[in-house]
């Protein structure tokens, strides 16, 4: 199956003349024997454009690749615009299936006779049609007997099959990468596409999505930057997804945004805005926002708000990776690369017997000519290509679980220049991320992460005595008559239970008596420091 799929992909990608975009005298010696000794696959599109050789060899390909030039789409200043503006159309052009098959998938997975059980109306011709599934419109009655407008999401029949087979030789091929290329440890391919795939089969169960989608509602609920169509999850299935209709103009249509008057700075601005609050407040993050999931609502143009759909990829990160990354930035942003370079090590990222000196430096040499400029002026495919010399010079290794961030990340920077390319994304980025910041450190967050484990100190607190019985015990106590020596402790563990009993009162609202335990806690544990 691996085999005839490579052969497949060899041959579509020939058959377009995709390795005629490729600059020919950087081709090593084995690879231009390799394209000739295949003599009879020959670029039978020598017509097109190259752009448009591109978007149909990927759409042949399938989804998998689609997907891949959709992230390519968002990335102008690394392609031609030619190139960039025909991958645009991967993002919701994808050629449909027939709207009838859509209707008997439908049919079987709500398990009734006929549609219109369900839908007062159903439009057969798809509204769109993506890699991996395809749009129609309807009118749902309800479970009250009202209608509503509707989207219905149905997932291309047999799809799983051609992505089991991609997903099986990019798994074949980065176990090739990882043991032949010097690179092939730092590169991590192998968990790189074990994450990939994972994201992907996720996608194609439209209840995930769903769920997906309820979080990132309620996380927004009552925002002015984001909102979400409501999920009506009693009508969702495995293979079909149910959900509101919403009505806007698409992010990439800028000239509509303009005509409407809509304010770009305060748009541009709101979509950092979104990612970083999605990432770092919530740790779960939209992270498949091309241009083609993403709209402006026609309500209030000076006041924007973004519409997200299709919430099948979502990010999480853990508090150590939120931690280290936020840090991260706000050094970056503050220009402050000794400790960016500290960070990495500190987290591992790169191996610990690196020169913190030689590594900021190299930091700064890529970072510092592109501060205090707009979007615009900053050359990202220049940037990017130093970075990645900087990180192969100095083994720093790919981080999996980051791959989903870094994609989003590369949207939201693709999406600030299309609609404001005067951005400053730094000077947007950084008050927020202070802000964040300030609220994970400092007493305030103590008292919420005090407050946050108190169930688990009033199930424990009735061990709490034995506990401490049990850990003098073990030191061998002395005599009474030696134990002064011993009150700095003893004061201090009875004063922390005085703590912990007041925090257990606040909880079942006993307010008088908590604020004398905390108070005669606090005083104990003062009195043990003094006498220690």
């Amino acid at each position: 199956m691996s085999a005839a799929r490579l052969y497949f992909i060899t041959k579509t990608l020939l058959q377009y003349g995709i390795d005629e975009l490729l600059p020919q005298q950087k081709l090593p010696w084995f690879a231009k024997l390799a394209r000739r000794s295949i003599f009879w696959l020959r670029n039978r599109h020598k017509d097109k454009p190259a752009g448009v050789r591109l978007r149909l060899a990927l759409q042949t390909l399938g989804p998998v690749w689609i997907k891949f030039g959709q992230m390519l789409s968002t990335r102008r200043d690394l392609l031609p615009p030619e190139i960039a503006s025909e991958l645009a159309l991967l993002q919701d052009q994808v050629p449909p299936f027939a709207g009838d098959q859509a209707k008997a998938i439908i049919e079987q997975a709500l398990e009734v006779n006929d549609i219109s059980d369900v839908f007062s109306e159903f439009d057969v011709t798809p509204l769109a049609s993506a890699s991996i599934a395809q749009v129609h419109t309807a009118t749902l009655i309800d479970n009250d007997g009202d209608h509503q407008d509707v989207v219905v999401k149905v997932i291309r029949p047999n799809i799983k099959k051609q992505i089991d087979a991609d997903l099986a030789l990019m798994q074949q091929c980065a176990r090739v990468v990882a043991k032949l290329l010097k690179e092939g440890r730092r590169l991590r391919p192998v968990e790189v596409v074990k994450e990939y795939k994972k994201t992907l089969l996720d996608e194609l169960d439209l209840m995930r999505e769903g769920a997906n989608a309820i979080q990132l509602r309620r996380n927004f609920e009552d925002s002015e930057s984001l909102y979400i169509p409501f999920v009506y999850s009693d009508f969702s299935r495995t293979n079909v997804l149910v959900m509101e209709r919403i009505y806007g103009i698409p992010v990439s249509d800028t000239d509509a945004l303009l005509k409407q008057g809509t304010n770009m700075k305060l748009l541009a601005e709101r979509g950092v805005e979104v990612f970083f609050t999605q990432v770092f407040r919530d740790s779960f993050f939209h992270a498949d926002m091309h241009p083609g999931n993403i709209f402006v609502s026609f309500d209030n143009p000076h006041n924007p708000q973004y519409i997200g759909i299709d919430c099948g990829i979502v990010g999480t990160l853990n508090k150590e990776d939120k931690r280290y990354l936020a840090e991260n930035f706000i050094a970056f942003f503050n220009r402050d690369y000794r400790k960016v370079a500290e960070l990495h090590v500190d987290s591992g990222w790169v191996p610990a017997d690196t020169s913190i000196e030689e590594f900021e430096f190299a930091i700064r040499t890529v970072c510092e000519p592109i501060f205090n400029k707009p979007l615009a002026e900053i050359s990202f495919g220049h940037v990017l290509v130093n970075l990645f010399n900087t990180a192969r010079r100095f083994n720093m290794e790919v981080q999996p679980q980051l791959v989903l961030l870094q994609k989003t990340l590369l949207y939201v920077e693709g999406l600030g220049r299309q609609l404001y390319p005067q951005l400053d994304l730094w000077k947007t980025a950084k008050p927020f991320l202070e802000d964040w910041v300030k609220q994970q450190v400092g007493p305030w967050a103590v008292a919420k992460q005090m407050y946050a484990n108190l169930p688990f100190w009033a199930e424990k607190m009735p061990e709490l005595p034995d506990l401490v019985y049990h850990a003098l015990k073990r030191q061998h106590l002395p005599p009474p008559s030696q134990m002064s020596n011993h009150k700095p402790l003893l004061l201090t563990l009875i004063g922390c239970s005085g703590l912990i009993v007041g925090s257990i009162l606040v909880i079942n609202h006993w307010y008088s008596a908590a604020g004398f335990s905390a108070a005669l806690g606090a005083g104990l544990c003062w009195l043990g420091w003094r006498k220690g």
